[in-house]
């Protein structure tokens, strides 16, 4: 009897080494094997080495029917390979990874809401932290910008230093050799935290109001944030923001979903500057930005990847009041939703050694984003 199996042809067509690519699958198109084998008895191995590679699968919505099938693989420049779809024999499991994605709901400490890789991690603040804020009480919080904590390890850190920081308070301030939070938010964008630009001000939202994690895994970890509306100059206007960040990836994709009662202006894309003794990158027509600063000796390197199709121009936006000092990039107006990548490189995470390493590979994200892969499945 012929085994069951489906090919998957996958072409870098540039001319860039592609590490840590995400293949995305339609499950639609493995209806047949799903239907007869589930989908945990699926495998996917690379046609050349046999081997049995890493996969995730993933349900956008919840009704129990998964959406999408990911894996990963490296591609040398413009090359092409083929993978093999089969249910496993017998004495095949599927592979586990020691990295992995993660993202959580954190009640704990005032209803923040963390995810992180093998290379990064971030947070963002919600309702609770809001409320302390505005009610001046201890350990409050008022903004929708985006913190970093700066990892230096590959594993999963955020529930040790969140527990860490409830038995000790401020400790995942100080790093013990894994990482730590030195970097301000406070009121600013933090890294690429969003508001609408109109008559040389930006409008902001509070702080998220509800949350859905939608998957974690070795793979990807996605989640959604959802924003009450807010006024921009007499308008209300609301947002979905979708969050994905992958294994490998120094840098995390929002996906923003807008609605309003009439035409929207610029969404303005901020990096806070903090003392604003850094150094700002601008590369327009490439979509490509950054800054690079220092923080307790180290360097820093923020950047946001807006695809260049968007955008509409950049500039330092620097003023005497705390936490107002940015690099602004606006996207075209009239967008009801907007995609973009925004990460940071650490010189102590021995990731990047200069300004020049992370802006070369803020360019060469860019340059994916701008050429996917093809792929294609057959028989």
């Amino acid at each position: 009897m012929k085994r069951q199996e489906l090919t998957i042809s996958v072409h870098n067509p540039t001319n860039l080494e592609r590490t840590h690519e995400t293949i995305e699958l339609d499950p639609s198109q493995f209806k047949s094997l799903i239907d007869e084998h589930g989908y945990s008895n699926l495998g996917i191995f690379n046609k050349e080495t046999g081997d049995l590679l890493l996969n995730q699968w993933i349900d956008e919505n919840g009704n129990g029917q998964q959406d999408q099938w990911i894996f990963q693989a490296d591609f040398n420049p413009n090359a092409k390979l083929e993978f093999v779809v089969r249910p496993l024999e017998k004495g095949e499991k599927q592979p586990q990874s020691q990295k992995s994605t993660y993202s959580r709901f954190v009640p704990e400490r005032t209803d923040d809401y963390a995810w992180e890789n093998d290379r990064v991690a971030f947070r963002t603040f919600g309702p609770d932290a809001q409320q302390r804020a505005e009610n001046k009480k201890p350990g409050g919080t008022l903004t929708s910008g985006i913190d970093l904590w700066l990892k230096r390890v590959d594993y999963p850190i955020i529930n040790k230093w969140y527990k860490n920081n409830e038995e000790k308070k401020g400790a995942y301030h100080i790093d013990s050799g894994e990482g730590y939070d030195p970097y301000h938010v406070g009121v600013s964008r933090g890294a690429g935290g969003i508001g609408f630009w109109l008559n040389d001000s930006l409008y902001t939202s509070k702080n998220f109001a509800s949350y859905e994690t939608i998957s974690e895994g070795p793979i990807r970890t996605v989640f959604k944030l959802k924003y009450k509306p807010w006024d921009v100059n007499g308008q209300k206007v609301t947002e979905e923001k979708k969050v994905t960040l992958d294994l490998g990836s120094n840098l995390c994709h929002f996906q923003s979903t807008f609605s309003s009662a009439s035409a929207l202006p610029s969404v303005g894309i901020g990096i806070t500057l903090h003392d604003k003794k850094g150094k700002t990158f601008m590369a327009e027509k490439e979509g490509v930005f950054s800054y690079w600063e220092e923080i307790d000796e180290d360097h820093l390197g923020v950047g946001i990847v807006l695809p260049k199709e968007h955008v509409q121009k950049a500039f330092e936006r620097k003023v005497d009041h705390k936490d107002a000092s940015h690099l602004m990039v606006l996207s075209k107006p009239n967008l009801s939703e907007l995609s973009y990548y925004v990460g940071y490189g650490w010189e102590r995470s021995k990731q990047f050694t200069s300004e020049k390493e992370w802006n070369d590979y803020l360019a060469f994200y860019a340059e994916k984003i701008q050429t996917p892969l093809v792929v294609e499945v057959y028989n």
